[in-house]
């Protein structure tokens, strides 16, 4: 039986993969440091059906200490590596960027080592639509130049995908590079927009809306997003980057009207500027993806949106 790494395992994306993985046969192994980005208890609840599975090994890391990354890698043998694990979000990361360096790029750097040094086959990296910056071409295509990030997450993002091209062609495994979308459904982070807008909209809260609405994501549904990531651990290449995307932009307004759609709920808004590195619009182009990883979106936003306030009801107890 073959082992996989999934780090950041007890977040929102990587709490679902190890339920992916478990299910599909593998030994997973989650490595996670609960750190207060925010609150920790989530991830807990998170990882807590995943902790009664035999196929499932939690681990506390943290991905900054190398040598316990290495001994992690000596003890444990994983022959794929999903590395999820990264300080997120591009706001904070203007506030504290010596942290986003440390843990996504010099993190990611024990990572590529530990991996090199004991035979992994095959090494995927979560990076962000956030490369892209304020690209005036649309959708984003992966050969597009992504060399004028706009916030130091982006930047590290960037970084990320040039350290798993560098390992690769020096250890010879397999790396495969995944720019997420936007990415929403239940368990989302209580500090990205969907999760955020229908928690106070529960309570009858005002809801901050950055800038005049016509800002636009490409949102995806957390299920694409593990399909995505589940063919890019098989694809047969040897270094390659992917979008996983909706391929359907969505503006601030027209996000805030669904949320109200779906609640039943009329939203207070509250307007504000425009915040320093924010992205104007993400906009995925997927046609590499189809045509490579078979990935096709499945679920729409008010679909999906639907799916998270039904699941924020049962865990807030509405």
């Amino acid at each position: 039986m073959k082992t996989v790494l999934v780090t950041g395992a007890a977040g929102f994306i990587g709490s679902h993969l190890c339920e992916r993985l478990v299910s599909d046969g593998w030994s997973v192994v989650g490595l996670d440091n609960f750190c207060d980005f925010y609150d920790p208890a989530i991830k807990r609840r998170n990882t807590q059906e995943l902790c009664s599975n035999q196929l499932f090994h939690l681990v506390e890391v943290d991905i900054r200490d190398r040598e316990k990354v290495a001994n992690l890698f000596q003890q444990r043998r994983p022959s794929v590596v999903v590395h999820i694990a990264a300080m997120a979000g591009v706001r904070p990361s203007i506030e504290r960027p010596a942290l986003y360096t440390a843990v996504n790029v010099d993190g990611t750097v024990n990572l590529l080592e530990a991996a090199g040094q004991h035979g992994v086959e095959r090494f995927v990296f979560a990076s962000s639509s956030s490369v892209y910056g304020n690209n005036k071409k649309v959708p984003f295509s992966e050969d597009d130049p992504v060399d004028h990030p706009i916030s130091p997450y982006a930047a590290t993002k960037k970084a990320g995908e040039l350290l798993c091209h560098c390992f690769s062609h020096l250890y010879g495994f397999r790396s495969v590079v995944l720019r997420f979308f936007t990415v929403f459904g239940p368990r989302q982070r209580p500090d990205l927009a969907i999760q955020k807008f229908l928690e106070r909209i529960a309570r009858g809260d005002d809801i901050p809306m950055f800038g005049d609405g016509t800002s636009s994501r490409d949102y995806t549904y957390i299920d694409d997003i593990i399909n995505g990531i589940v063919a890019a651990m098989e694809v047969d290449v040897r270094y390659r980057i992917y979008n996983l995307g909706g391929s359907h932009p969505v503006t601030l307004n027209e996000l805030v009207a669904t949320v109200e759609r779906v609640t039943g709920l009329r939203a207070r808004l509250r307007r504000l500027a425009l915040q320093p590195g924010d992205v104007e619009h993400t906009y995925a182009d997927i046609e590499r993806s189809r045509r490579e990883l078979g990935f096709e979106p499945t679920v729409g936003l008010e679909a999906g949106i639907a799916r998270q306030w039904s699941w924020y009801r049962k865990v807030a107890g509405l």
